[in-house]
Order: structure tokens, then C-alpha cells, then sequence
């Protein structure tokens, strides 16, 4: 079968360098959702607990579920609502706060600029109002930057706005509160972090989202993709690979098929531009549901080792290269 393997040094690396950068690793929320980004959220919220996180972000109470025992805290940005002394809920619009239970534990978000999800800031008066009468246990205020990981001047009046969402929360009463904005990129363009959490997401797996003008941080991929010999046979030139026999053998070698394709979220992507791996083996022919072919009879090869690297060649984000995975494939850390 194709596996995972998860670097653990990797992991504890990036987490060290963004606990630094925000100044300590109570400061670091973990983002784990959709399956920790592909990376496998039992495998990454077990090094994390271990390192010392004690807040994780997931998108659903059933994701929360799983890993309730390792974290303090957990934002649980939508879906089902249910009362746990453990959980908080992200609250995206107005009229949702009308339905939720009393002393519910929750995080407003404010729309800032994104204008994806959030309340509008015509409405933050309006809703804390309603959080107030309703006796619900606000406990933090977030937003969301749409292009902190562009060079342009956007982050900056986002951020301006939001503290003028805190200072209206203030006047209103309300003290005890956490607030966060910063993701990975917000937080590694920051020259100074001062707020009381950020939501790290894709830098804890080893991708730095900023251009490369704001600089280096070392951050080392943490996921690298195997896929196993299935079966190998000798091919003449002429003879032809795959569905559509796109492939062309060019001189006679050895051909092995690997227990990989698009059934298990890798891209299917184009034959006619192979996809080369880390060792600069290139897939030969069409991706099947559950193979790939290449002319080696290696019993495992790396496939992917760097989904930066990876998804340049697919002409998408590393992002998708790791969540697109599926779950059945094994993780195993190292």
C-alpha cells in the first residue's frame, strides 16, 4: 500500500521557529482541519500536544471529537453546535447567534475586509448586545486577513480595522476576551505579534506562504509521499503505456506499476507533461484510479517530498497537493 511518512523533527522545528515568532508556544494554535491539511490530524495533534500546544483550530465538532483529549481549547469553526467545557465556536453571521444556547462558549468572528465569513462591523454593536442578552460566553473576537501573504499595504488597514473592532469591544464591556487574526503568513511578516493567539496553519507543515522577498524561515516539509511495486514487466519500443497508450516506450527497459493514483487524491493531471518526482523519475502515461507506471522496478519510490515543489507542477498550491490526500492512506511518523 502507499503511505505517509510525517517527519516528527520537522514538525517540532516549524513549531519551534513560529513559537519564537509569537513569542511563546502558549501563543500557538494549532490549525488541524480537514485532516491536518491531509498530514493526518491524530498524527500532527499528538506531536503537537507533546511539544506543548494547548490550542487547536479544526472545522467541525466531529474533527474536535478526535483530538479532544490533547488540547485545552478548541475553535471549532463550523458546522454542528454542541456545549463541551473544551470547545468554542466561531460565530460567522448575526441572525446565528439568535439560535445559539445559553452560557454556549463561542469566538465572533468579524468580517474585516475577507468578506467570506463574519459579521459585518455595522453590525459588532448590534451582536455583542445580543451575546450579552442571551447570556452567551463570549470568550474571543477573530478575523481573517485576505492577502497577508502578498506584498501590499491590505494587511495593514485590516489590521487597523481590527483594532477598531477591539476598542468598540471594549466600550461595550467587554474585557476578558482573546484576541486573534494572524495566520501563518500574518504572523511570519509581523515584527512584532502582540496579540493573544495565532492560528497557524500551513507553516507548521513546512510551507512559508510569503513571497520570498520577506525571507527565509526554515521551515522544513513535514509530509512526504510512497508509493510501493505492484508488479514490473519489460517493455520494447513501440509498446505503449497506459489507458489511451499515450506513452510511447522509447527504448526497451523495465516498467513497474505502483499502488498510487487519482482514487487515493493524488492529481490525475496531464500525460502529455509528466510529473517528475524528487529522484527525476517522471510518471509515464495516464494516472490511473489506483496506479501510476514508471520505467524503474525500485520496490517503493518517493513520490512527493515537497508539495511546494509538487504543485508547481499540477499549477496549484501545496495546499491542495496535501489535503486532497485520502485518509485511508497510512500515516507513519518518523
Amino acid at each position: 500500500m502507499a503511505y505517509i511518512k510525517l517527519d516528527k523533527s520537522n514538525l517540532i522545528l516549524n513549531l519551534n521557529i513560529l513559537a519564537r515568532k509569537a513569542g511563546s508556544k502558549e501563543k500557538i494554535a494549532v490549525v488541524l482541519k480537514d485532516n491536518a491539511y491531509g498530514h493526518g490530524i491524530l498524527e500532527i495533534a499528538k506531536i503537537a500536544s507533546e511539544f506543548g500546544i494547548k490550542e487547536a483550530v479544526v472545522a467541525s465538532f466531529s474533527e474536535a471529537l478526535k483530538i479532544k483529549s490533547y488540547f485545552k481549547n478548541i475553535l471549532i469553526l463550523g458546522g454542528e453546535v454542541v456545549k463541551d467545557s473544551k470547545f468554542s465556536f466561531a460565530i460567522n453571521d448575526f441572525e446565528s447567534i439568535k439560535r445559539l444556547p445559553k452560557n454556549l462558549k463561542l469566538e465572533l468572528k468579524v468580517d474585516t475586509g475577507m468578506h467570506r465569513n463574519g459579521i459585518s462591523f455595522d453590525q459588532l454593536k448590534d451582536a455583542l448586545k445580543l451575546i450579552k442578552q442571551k447570556e452567551l460566553n463570549l470568550i474571543g473576537i477573530m478575523t481573517h486577513y485576505r492577502c497577508a501573504d502578498e506584498l501590499s499595504s491590505e494587511y495593514f488597514w485590516q489590521k487597523k480595522r481590527f483594532e477598531e473592532v477591539k476598542k468598540i469591544a471594549f466600550e461595550m464591556g467587554f474585557f476578558n476576551l482573546r484576541f486573534h487574526s494572524h495566520n501563518s503568513a500574518a504572523l511570519l511578516r509581523s515584527s512584532k505579534f502582540n496579540e493573544d493567539i495565532a492560528r497557524v496553519g500551513i507553516a507548521i507543515y513546512g510551507y512559508n506562504p510569503l513571497p520570498k522577498c520577506f525571507g527565509d524561515f526554515n521551515l522544513k516539509p513535514v509530509l512526504s509521499l510512497w508509493a510501493k511495486r505492484v508488479s514490473s514487466k519489460i517493455l520494447r519500443a513501440g509498446e505503449r503505456v497506459g489507458y489511451g497508450g499515450d506513452f510511447i516506450v522509447k527504448q526497451e527497459g523495465i516498467y513497474s506499476t505502483y499502488d498510487l493514483g487519482y482514487g487515493d487524491g493524488w492529481p490525475r493531471g496531464d500525460s502529455k507533461k509528466a510529473y517528475i518526482l524528487p529522484d527525476g523519475k517522471k510518471i509515464v502515461g495516464r494516472v490511473s484510479m489506483d496506479f501510476i507506471t514508471l520505467e524503474t522496478d525500485e520496490e517503493e519510490v518517493c513520490i512527493m517530498d515537497n508539495a511546494e515543489v509538487a504543485s508547481k507542477q499540477f499549477d496549484t498550491i501545496s495546499y491542495e497537493m496535501t489535503t486532497q490526500l485520502s485518509p485511508s492512506i497510512k500515516r507513519i511518523v518518523v
